[in-house]
């Protein structure tokens, strides 16, 4: 649905960077059975070692999109979900350089949209005077 809005878009600005990101994301959950991998070592600074010994690895890691999977057995590892905030910050989340890339690229759209309708409403109140 998101490639299909991205399609639809795709004059906009910044969408084919949110393109880019959907479809790297699209690549390892695909290369990887579906699930986005994450390896025991970044899935230990979510949640407790106690907890990630628990889950066989092949399994999914909570009840989300991840699938606990180590480095050597992930395909296309260095699109995973392998990025932390840094320890401290509030709320603990792993993603992918995919994430980043959409992030980058849902910024950039609504970035260049702001600018398009200031200029807009800029040249209605030229207008009007």
């Amino acid at each position: 649905m998101l490639l299909v809005f991205c399609w639809l878009n795709r004059r906009l600005s910044g969408t084919w960077l949110l393109a880019l990101g959907l479809t790297l994301n699209l690549l390892v959950i695909a290369a990887n059975g579906g699930f986005m991998p994450i390896s025991p070592q970044t899935a230990s600074r979510l949640v407790t070692q106690e907890v990630v010994q628990t889950v066989p690895l092949g399994s999914r890691f909570g009840y989300g999109k991840d699938v606990l999977l180590m480095p050597a057995d992930t395909h296309l590892v260095w699109l995973s979900d392998r990025f932390l905030p840094p320890e401290g910050f509030p709320y603990q989340v792993a993603f992918s350089l995919g994430d980043v890339v959409i992030a980058a690229g849902a910024f950039w759209l609504t970035a260049a949209q702001g600018k398009s309708l200031q200029a807009s409403f800029e040249k209605n109140i030229k207008e009007a005077e």
